[in-house]
């Protein structure tokens, strides 16, 4: 089994420059600092600066104008994942719990899945994984998660207890969310899915089947998420 390689310079560069965005420190139509401030700043070499910015680019974080330089784009926020009361950081992480039912396995995947699938996904096999995430210690998600198992060296081993799924897909496979779809609807809880979200059964939840998209081709996450919405709304752009 193949171990993940050292982060390059050029990607840790991006992930300064990615969440500085992400965080508001630069706001749609900001200029970032120039490729000699960025050289100087982060004592990187310029072809490493430019990989950085033509990756912001690519992953459609920033737009590049001769002339004028890297101006960041308008983001979709929270792409695919519908968070409480606005965003997850506005409760801040240390209300945010996760809790793990399923850990992560290799398994064959489900004959009647929700999305059609490539002949690479199915011979790839499924990481499947179930969790319900908490706000304050009230459930409100119970998240059942589908990923092909392609290139994704030790993930069944890794700790996802309080851990952001994107984050380690981004962190440890370079792995970013990019887009997809997702339908939505209003079902009755089942007697499981009452005792993870606390509800009486048959209450109303809502049901959301996503697949989203990465800026790698031929990977793709599922999930199935049933959503608590008595105590909190949700929301999000997806």
């Amino acid at each position: 089994m193949s171990v993940p390689k050292s982060i390059p310079q050029y990607r840790k560069l991006y992930e300064v420059l990615r969440k500085h965005i992400l965080d508001g420190i630069y706001k749609e139509g900001d200029l970032l600092p120039s490729e000699n401030e960025l050289c100087k700043l982060y004592r990187m070499t310029r072809p490493t600066v430019r990989q950085s910015l033509s990756t912001l680019s690519n992953d459609g974080y920033i737009s590049k104008h001769q002339g004028k330089g890297s101006i960041v784009r308008h983001l979709q926020m929270e792409i695919g994942i519908l968070s409480v009361s606005g965003t997850t950081s506005a409760v801040g992480d240390r209300n945010l719990k996760t809790k793990i039912v399923v850990r992560p396995v290799l398994i064959p995947w489900p004959e009647d899945f929700m999305f059609p699938l490539s002949e690479l996904e199915k011979e790839s096999g499924c990481v499947y994984m179930e969790r319900i995430r908490l706000l304050e210690d009230v459930p409100i998600f119970y998240d059942i998660s589908y990923l092909a198992n392609i290139n994704l060296p030790r993930i069944t081993a890794r700790q996802f207890e309080n851990k952001s799924l994107f984050q380690i897909l981004r962190d440890n496979y370079h792995i970013e969310i990019k887009g997809g779809d997702q339908r939505i609807k209003a079902i009755p809880a089942s007697a499981r899915i009452a005792r993870f979200l606390k509800l009486k059964k048959d209450q109303p939840v809502l049901h959301l089947e996503r697949k989203m998209e990465t800026n790698n081709s031929v990977v793709f996450l599922y999930s199935s998420i049933f959503c608590n919405t008595e105590k909190y709304s949700i929301f999000g752009r997806f």
